[in-house]
């Protein structure tokens, strides 16, 4: 009974804020509603896959070809479970700060709960700038990546310009995410966002089915702990992708209904990336080892320079799901986040994408920085913290006899909630962090041996480097 008290408090708020902002019965409003105001389960749900599967799809191929077929097919169905438990401890903590808050009447019409403020109200200030430090500096490198993949595929249909002049021209271009509002606003975006990588992914998969394997083709991978670790960190990264859960929570009517949307989402993703992995890995074996955009090994044609086109576009849109909780916290830090002007919270927005712009030109390694920052900031943003905060917040028998949302029976209740979270601690911490920190930071150093910093075309051909 007091649950139900608690989703009709959750759900309430939800449906007056709905009834402020797309009541209107007008052509325009209904236009609006179908295509700016998404909060159902299924906007969630397309928030969710379109996220978790951007450019990183690309550099799937390049992982295998450092892990072998067998131990990339592996690490992608363990990390997909993996990722998915971590969001559900989230998603489960977010109704728990939320419930709390609002039974002291705590009115959130007007502001966004972020991860950091969920660790605040659970645990404490500490607990807050940890998880405020991760959460940021991943997102950061998250936007880094889109901007550079956008970079590296642009170039691959027009290479009258280098990779670092199409990097200062895609950081004008997604620029322009500043205008989207909130996650609740990228109702059509997400939508278009995976029908574009459904596209690419089975491009990938048919064509390197057509084109064969490349004459002498050699599979010879794993062959060093420093390539096997840095694939295994990749796919870590790729599962990785749930640190704006609580902003895609938040943007939903019902928030309490998330639960199990992540690792539905996260089964599709993997429809995706699996065959398309393993089909282009089988074409071309160990020439992925030195190309790590999948789309460069593959004939150019129409259907190819659609998927770059559709990438691009995908590209931009993740580019703004990475960064509109930096534009959060940015806004809350100079006391712009409850205005209502759209203009006036734009404009506050700009200075964020400004580091990120600098960092891509920085670091253009498409492929290995995703490894760094899956072993050094994915480990502990969405995997060790989340799990961490569960079992610390629920620690006290009260804690555990009050909470809102009760541990499925069927995983051994508290029991095995605790078993499956120390497990993740330490294997993330050991294998993920660990030895693919180890592995992933050997592996970038030797990028920036072999081609500097501020490279102005990374990995390509010699004449136009």
């Amino acid at each position: 009974m007091a649950f139900e008290k608690v989703e009709t408090v959750i759900a309430g708020n939800y449906l007056e804020m709905e009834g402020e902002e797309g009541s209107s019965k007008s052509t325009k409003g209904k236009l609006s509603n179908l295509f700016w105001h998404g909060g159902s389960v299924y906007d969630a749900w397309f928030s969710c896959a379109s996220n978790q599967v951007a450019q990183v799809l690309l550099t799937l191929p390049y992982s295998f070809s450092q892990l072998g077929m067998l131990s990339g097919i592996l690490f992608q169905l363990f990390y997909g479970i993996m990722g998915s438990w971590t969001a559900y401890l989230i998603s489960i903590l977010y109704v728990e700060y939320r419930t709390r808050k609002e039974r002291e009447k705590v009115d959130f019409r007007n502001h966004v709960i972020q991860w950091f403020e969920v660790l605040d109200g659970l645990l404490g200030k500490h607990w807050r700038n940890v998880g405020l430090l991760f959460n940021c500096t991943f997102l950061l490198f998250g936007s880094v990546i889109q901007l550079i993949a956008c970079a590296s595929n642009i170039y691959y249909i027009n290479d009258n310009l280098d990779k670092r002049t199409w990097t200062y021209i895609f950081g004008a271009c997604c620029a322009t995410t500043v205008f989207i509002p909130s996650f609740r606003n990228y109702r059509i975006w997400s939508f278009l966002g995976l029908m574009m990588t459904t596209y690419t992914a089975w491009y990938l998969t048919i064509a390197s089915l057509i084109h064969g394997q490349v004459e002498g083709v050699k599979h010879s991978s794993p062959t060093t702990m420093v390539l096997y670790f840095t694939g295994a960190t990749n796919v870590l990264y790729t599962f990785g992708g749930h640190a704006v859960t609580v902003e895609i929570m938040h943007a939903m009517w019902k928030p309490q209904k998330f639960k199990l949307i992540y690792l539905l989402a996260t089964l599709y993703v993997l429809t995706l990336t699996l065959p398309s992995a393993s089909a282009v890995y089988w074409a071309f074996g160990d020439l992925l080892l030195t190309h790590s955009n999948a789309l460069s090994l593959l004939p150019r044609i129409g259907f190819r320079d659609t998927a770059v086109i559709l990438m691009l576009i995908h590209q931009f849109i993740t580019f703004g799901f990475a960064c509109t909780p930096l534009y959060f916290v940015w806004e809350k830090l100079i006391r712009v986040h409850d205005t209502k002007s759209v203009i006036k919270r734009a404009l506050a927005r700009l200075p964020v994408v400004i580091p990120i712009w600098f960092l891509a030109i920085i670091f253009p390694f498409f492929g290995p920085i995703n490894s760094a920052v899956g072993s050094l900031l994915v480990s502990f943003t969405v995997y060790i913290i989340p799990a961490l905060a569960h079992m610390i917040t629920f620690s006290s028998a009260a804690a555990r006899e009050n909470a809102v949302e009760r541990p499925a029976s069927f995983l051994g209740g508290w029991v095995g909630h605790y078993c499956i979270n120390i497990f993740v601690v330490v294997w993330v911490l050991v294998v993920g962090f660990g030895f693919g920190g180890w592995a992933s930071m050997l592996n970038f150093i030797h990028q920036i041996d072999s081609f500097g910093l501020f490279t102005k075309c990374y990995q390509c051909p010699s004449h136009k480097a």
